[in-house]
């Protein structure tokens, strides 16, 4: 092969060497906790070996620079040689390892940011080559950097439909700049896989998806180092090095027998470590150095302080679509912000996505119709701070990426979700296109923030706030256009609710968000005519939800409260507002919103079916009066 020098033969004992060292760690540590996944860990130690000390270039003084090397750890299980490799390379003391699991202790069953090498959480099985994706994708056409992205799966998480999306992605966007390790060790959690050792497969489908696949012994040190040799020449594909390994590799009596996946080793550790300790040759200081030289060309980047660079420019009362102001704002904080970026699922003349695209069409990533790769690649692309990213589609198809989303909180992720197309509103698509679950979803997401603008101004400001949240954002827009609302310099605030209509008199709290709030000012218009005053409040964020302003003016109304919404009853917006006064005496919550699953039909009918419209609102409260 062009270029490629042997290592010699001193280099290859003691990567063999280490290896083995790193088995042992994992033994002991999963020993001390009293439980992970030693076997696990033994099968990918040649291969952690050579990346960490042969192949990669990282910075121990700070492992997420951003021109370092990228390594994500998608077999999760397999934390403790993940950590021993560190603790091998120099980066915390080895006897640290004795802390696996402790409560006291960063060093968790799965890996989490909480560690400084670690970029995003994993063990949610079939996750991390999407977000290696997103990684190679900054790297190459945002960073145009020389940094590498190496990604090690097992071959259990290769049933996962999301690896295959993250392949063919990783192809179409020829991204020589990522390597995936597949850890073919035969043997599942319960029992072996279903290819078992079939490397042929595995190789045809690797190839047919269109990455260099390799197939290697993946205990062979020489193999494995001339394989990622072979993946850094690699031009315009991925590199996939399909390593033939054994759970439990150098482990006697257990090495690729069945019922040891996730058991520490106990009562056999010591005459297993006693046989590793006899393999290794070289037990003095290592000699191979485990900071490789890396060029620092990753561009400076800041992320910070991102505005609109121009205020919202409408009329009160024009019709206009939640959805198009949202790509209205897009293209507005890209056109301030080189690193703000979109992404989407073929969805982008629907969501409004497209204005980004074709202002910025390099900022633009079309992930196809493969949601569970579209987050994770959001979340991949976000790392080290790379990248704003907006992620949209119809907010019905987020609930399938639910578990990326969850783990995406889990790594810290800055990412921002837009889901249009919500509720009965849509109209006639049907029940199948319609986002009746997604407020509940992201409120459930630990530390999330959820946006519910009801005008278009108020949708731009959400875009520009969320642009500067920490943590999970969630935009609910919708199809229908609506009037505005809102003056073009109202200042919006996330947990700051607005009230809309107000008097001295009113009797009731109606609370709406997007078309529902709208048809609760129509409502309160109707009910002025029969000398009922209402109140309507605006909350703009369900999370975190503006309580003191809902139980101040709930309890100016009488203690009445009657919540809207265009959303199931579970875990929606008067679930919400439910929460918030549940320890307020004297107040009552009556909610509206969709009790079934709809059917196809023109928006305003739907409305009135399903109980959300102005009319239903008018009896709703005439029935809180009474």
């Amino acid at each position: 092969m062009a270029n490629y020098h042997k290592p010699e033969a001193r280099t290859i004992q003691e990567l063999k060497d280490i290896a083995n060292k790193l088995r042992i760690h994992s033994i002991t540590a999963t020993n001390a906790s009293k439980s992970g996944h030693p076997t696990s860990c033994s099968s990918m130690a040649e291969a952690l070996s050579v990346l960490f000390f042969h192949v990669m270039r990282y910075k121990l003084s700070r492992p997420r620079d951003s021109s370092s090397d990228r390594f994500v750890l998608s077999k999760g299980h397999a934390a403790p040689i993940l950590y021993a490799a560190w603790a091998e390379a120099g980066l915390f003391p080895v006897s640290d390892l004795q802390n696996l699991r402790k409560i006291d202790s960063d060093l968790e069953g799965h890996p989490t940011p909480r560690l400084n090498f670690v970029d995003v959480g994993t063990g949610s099985l079939g996750q991390g080559l999407s977000v290696a994706c997103g990684m190679a994708y900054v790297g190459k056409y945002f960073d145009k950097a020389s940094y590498r992205v190496y990604c090690l799966i097992g071959d259990g998480e290769s049933a996962e439909g999301s690896i295959w999306e993250a392949l063919h992605f990783a192809s179409y966007y020829k991204l020589d700049n990522l390597c995936v390790i597949l850890d073919v060790n035969r043997l599942g959690q319960s029992e072996p896989t279903s290819l078992q050792h079939n490397m042929d497969v595995y190789w045809k489908r690797l190839d047919a998806f269109g990455c260099n696949a390799i197939v290697v012994d993946g205990h062979n040190v020489e193999e494995l180092c001339k394989a990622f040799h072979e993946a850094s020449i690699t031009k315009a594909k991925p590199t996939a090095v399909i390593a033939k390994t054994y759970k439990g590799k150098n482990f006697p009596t257990i090495e690729d027998q069945e019922n040891w996946h996730g058991k520490p080793l106990g009562d056999k550790s010591e005459e297993v470590i006693q046989h590793l300790k006899s393999l290794i040759k070289n037990t003095g200081p290592l000699q191979v150095a485990p900071q490789k030289p890396l060029k620092e060309d990753a561009p400076i980047v800041d992320i910070e302080g991102v505005k609109l660079s121009s205020p919202p420019s409408y009329k009160i009362g024009e019709n206009v679509a939640t959805r198009f102001a949202y790509g209205t704002a897009l293209a507005k904080i890209a056109s301030n912000n080189s690193r703000v970026i979109a992404l989407d699922g073929d969805t982008k003349n629907s969501t409004y996505s497209d204005r980004l695209k074709k202002a910025f069409p390099e900022r633009y990533i079309e992930c196809f119709i493969a949601e569970q790769n579209l987050v994770g690649v959001a979340i991949g692309a976000t790392c080290r701070n790379r990248t704003i990213a907006f992620v949209s589609t119809f907010a019905t198809f987020f609930t399938r990426a639910f578990d990326q989303i969850r783990m995406g909180a889990i790594s810290e992720t800055n990412v921002n979700f837009v889901g249009s197309h919500c509720g009965v509103s849509i109209g006639e698509d049907g029940p199948s296109q319609m986002g009746l679950e997604d407020i509940a979803l992201f409120r459930s997401i630990p530390g999330s923030t959820v946006f519910y603008p009801s005008d278009a101004v108020s949708t731009e400001r959400a875009v520009e706030l969320a642009a500067n949240t920490k943590g999970i954002c969630f935009i609910r827009t919708s199809r229908p256009n609506t009037p505005v609302l809102y003056k073009n310099d109202e200042v919006l605030q996330i947990g700051k609710a607005k009230i809309l209509k107000k008097s001295g008199s009113d009797k009731v709290l109606i609370i709406g968000a997007g078309v529902t709030l709208h048809e609760a000012i129509t409502a309160a218009n109707e009910l002025a005519k029969v000398s009922i005053d209402v109140r309507v409040l605006d909350p703009f964020t369900v999370k975190p939800l503006d309580s003191e302003t809902i139980i101040v003016n709930a309890k100016e109304c009488g203690g009445r409260i009657l919540t809207v919404e265009d959303h199931y009853p579970q875990g929606g917006l008067g679930e919400a507002v439910l929460s918030a006064v549940a320890e307020e005496k004297n107040i009552i919550v009556k909610k509206l919103a969709v009790s079934e699953v709809p059917r196809s039909g023109p928006p305003a009918v739907l409305l009135e079916k399903y109980g959300i419209s102005s009319k239903n609102i008018v009896n709703a409260v005439q029935q809180l009066i009474i």
